[in-house]
């Protein structure tokens, strides 16, 4: 993962994927915001060690290994 620009001080984080049954997969560091359009409930996720321009909303079925820090 590159980061465009530090900001002064800003630490960088090395990030790598965790294994789950085989399947490369991305840490979430905190759920940001949940929404529910058109019966789709959706997380905005924040990844550990990723910059903010990279939080999606992410489906709640797509979050399945993350119950624990679903809101």
């Amino acid at each position: 993962m590159q980061y465009r620009e530090q900001i002064g001080g800003q630490k960088i984080e090395e990030v790598k994927p965790v294994k789950v049954k085989g399947v490369e997969k991305w840490k979430v560091k905190k759920i940001l915001n949940k929404i529910k359009m058109r019966r789709v409930v959706k997380y905005l996720v924040q990844w550990k060690g990723f910059i903010t321009e990279h939080d999606p909303w992410i489906r709640e079925e797509d979050l399945e290994n993350t119950k624990e820090v679903l809101v």
